[in-house]
């Protein structure tokens, strides 16, 4: 094998020759990233989210639909949607369940979350009744944001769900008049939510208002507290809940600066 073909299995290219390592994914690594990272300089998700928040404040974070969100704006909604969580008995340790595609309340929900100490799950929105319930259920999720175009899954899966509250997201949440006009024509032209009924749900922006009026929580997190509960499909049966800790994250992103 030559020096300057990639190594694969369990080999690896070191200085020139090839040694073995029961490792062998560092031999795809770009040359700039480290193969070890030192925990002792590695914070939360919580701290990288404070620092991005401060040094881009009024950059743009997330662009949806020709409507961007700020730092700032980010940083005070995920707030607010943390106190709200708080308010709702939500505690350090938790699990909320997120079923979203990419649309603006996601990232604001998914900090808000974590903020308020608790552990993301996210929900496939195409999953069916059952899935839902067994993931749900399994995870322990007390509260679900689900996107009104697939509210109808979780109203039929809701006498099965052990969940405290839903919260029901739009497309157009956090887009101001634009958002409501999306919202109209998804309802009313393109027809692309159907009808559900679950008692007592909150609207994502009602729950940000209500937040933004409640005290700042300041919970503390470690980088040994769960970041997220992520399902896998698998070829195995059922899926199952990979533990994803705040460590986890927060060196996997300290790998990928290091690309930069």
């Amino acid at each position: 094998m030559s020096e300057d073909k990639v190594p694969t299995g369990g080999q690896v290219a070191t200085q020139g020759k090839i040694a073995f390592t029961d490792r062998p994914w560092l031999a795809l690594y770009p040359p700039t990233t480290p193969a070890e990272i030192d925990m002792s300089q590695i914070g939360t998700l919580i701290d990288l989210y404070r620092e991005s928040l401060s040094a881009y404040e009024h950059r743009p974070a997330f662009t949806s639909f020709g409507v961007s969100l700020t730092y700032a704006q980010l940083g005070s909604s995920s707030q607010a949607f943390a106190g709200w969580l708080r308010a709702q008995g939500i505690e350090k340790g938790d699990r909320v369940a997120l079923m979203m595609p990419n649309i603006l309340a996601y990232p604001v929900a998914m900090l808000g979350t974590h903020l308020a100490g608790a552990a993301v799950v996210n929900v496939n929105p195409l999953y069916t009744a059952a899935e839902l319930v067994y993931q749900i259920n399994d995870s322990g999720a007390r509260i679900i944001v689900v996107l009104e175009n697939v509210a109808r899954v979780v109203a039929e899966a809701l006498p099965r769900l052990r969940v405290d509250k839903v919260v029901v997201a739009t497309v157009g949440d956090l887009m101001g008049l634009k958002g409501t006009f999306f919202n109209l024509a998804a309802r009313y032209l393109k027809k692309i939510v159907p009808p559900f009924d679950i008692p007592h749900a909150v609207r994502f922006n009602d729950a940000l208002k209500l937040g933004a009026a409640l005290p700042k929580p300041t919970v503390e997190v470690t980088g040994d507290d769960i970041a997220f509960l992520q399902y896998t499909g698998g070829t195995t049966g059922i899926s199952k809940g990979a533990v994803l800790l705040h460590r986890n994250i927060a060196a996997n992103i300290e790998q990928i600066r290091s690309w930069f």
